[in-house]
């Protein structure tokens, strides 16, 4: 993980005009050009294009990677029941908007700069005297590339800067240390989190960029954390840097009451949050070196899963239930093993279950030569106290917790979807 990051370098233009009816000077905040590049027509053959001929909003496809894009516009945000894309970025933000006026101006920049980065199209030409509207790190068209952006707020954003302490979510706060963590705070939490997603990381870079340029002066770079997911090998569920399958028992996104019953605001969240839901990330550093030491058998006993094919050390598949009720001892799968403490599948724990989107990262070598590389373990939950705290608090002193360090990361709010063209990131909060 970097730790506290500097933004990103953005270019030197000012001299955006003012949105009608708001008292904000926008001259720091994005250019005249940006707004054009939103505006500028998107080019034949493009993903947007592409979309045209789908009518039910479904994404297009591109055979070799997944969805060449995703609907932008819709009553959730992307990025949570979609599947993993092979690259992401995550990154925190601390908000510099000095009132509420300037704050609702960033978030409808952060709305039109996602609206067209997850659709694709023509940069805004600006002739040769002026800075570029867009990097160019896509080449001369931007391609949507299966992109999404997925914005969340942090119980911070919540404090008296803005006036919005009373639609403050329920359980939304900072994140607890839990027994066995090794949280640096310069490294968790913030007012605002994107996650950046896309089939190749160039794209993901493009975004961070695209953003960093339209957002100069309203939001700082707190933490930012990359990461990757590995090809199914040789099948089934990706694997993490252990070596092991990760993710195997998520729930079914496709099921709709499934996800009403474990992803999706419920009714004791505040009016605006529906649609929405609370979005967790914790950055685990494994201690590799240390874990490639221990014998394969020790390995599989403490995880609870076979490393070669991912079944549980009671069956023989991947996906075959584990029958816990049939081993009350522990005898082939240890009442201790990670797989069976994360869900011990009893109708009690059944509401407890959340949906998981992690990420490999591999960030090289810590200040003593170590290999530094782990899990940005991220989960999706309608209740951040019954899922995710319930089961780390059932993870507590597990024997895995030699092997692994968690040192980042934050609890946050994902926003609703927007709906339409004429509706914009946290309007309903900031109404």
């Amino acid at each position: 993980m970097t730790a506290t990051t500097p933004p990103v370098p953005g270019d030197q233009e000012e001299g955006g005009a003012d949105r009608p009816g708001r008292g904000f000077n926008r001259r720091n905040f994005f250019s005249g050009v940006i707004g054009a590049a939103v505006a500028a027509p998107v080019a034949l053959g493009s993903a947007q294009a592409a979309m045209a001929s789908s009518p039910t909003g479904a994404p297009t496809t591109d055979a070799a990677a997944g969805p060449a894009s995703y609907p932008f516009e819709g009553e959730h945000q992307q990025g949570i029941l979609t599947p993993a894309q092979a690259s992401s970025a995550f990154i925190s933000f601390d908000v510099t908007a000095a009132s509420r006026g300037e704050l609702a101006d960033l978030m409808h920049t952060l709305t039109e700069r996602s609206r067209f980065l997850t659709a694709g199209g023509s940069p805004a030409s600006v002739g040769i005297t002026a800075p570029p509207s867009d990097s160019g790190v896509l080449g001369p068209q931007v391609v949507a590339d299966g992109l999404t952006i997925t914005t969340s707020v942090g119980a911070s954003l919540f404090d008296a800067r803005f006036g919005l302490a009373s639609k403050k979510p329920s359980k939304l706060r900072a994140m607890e240390d839990f027994p066995n963590d090794s949280l640096d705070r310069a490294r968790c939490d913030g007012d605002l989190l994107l996650q950046i997603c896309a089939h190749n990381s160039d794209t993901v870079i493009h975004a961070v960029r695209d953003i960093a340029r339209a957002t100069r002066g309203a939001m700082q770079v707190r933490w930012r954390q990359d990461g990757f997911v590995s090809p199914p090998r040789p099948s089934g569920t990706p694997r993490n840097l252990m070596g092991f399958k990760d993710g195997t028992s998520n729930p079914d996104v496709s099921d709709a009451a499934e996800m009403s019953d474990l992803v999706w605001a419920d009714a004791g969240e505040p009016a605006w949050a529906a649609g929405g839901t609370y979005h967790v990330v914790r950055a685990i550093r494994m201690l590799v070196e240390f874990w490639d030491r221990v014998n394969l058998h020790e390995q599989e006993s403490m995880i609870g899963r076979r490393r070669d094919s991912g079944a549980p050390l009671s069956a023989s598949g991947e996906f075959d239930d584990p029958h816990y009720e049939l081993d009350p001892t522990g005898e082939s799968v240890s009442l201790g093993a990670h797989v069976r403490a994360a869900n011990p599948r009893t109708p009690e724990s059944a509401s407890s279950r959340m949906l998981r989107r992690a990420y490999n990262y591999s960030g090289g070598l810590d200040s003593n030569g170590n290999l530094d590389m782990g899990l940005i373990f991220v989960t999706f939950n309608q209740d951040l106290e019954r899922q995710f705290v319930t089961v780390q608090k059932r993870l507590a002193d597990e024997p895995l917790v030699d092997y692994i360090k968690p040192f980042g990361g934050g609890y946050f709010y994902a926003l609703p979807g927007v709906t339409d063209s004429g509706d914009w990131l946290a309007s309903g909060l900031l109404a």
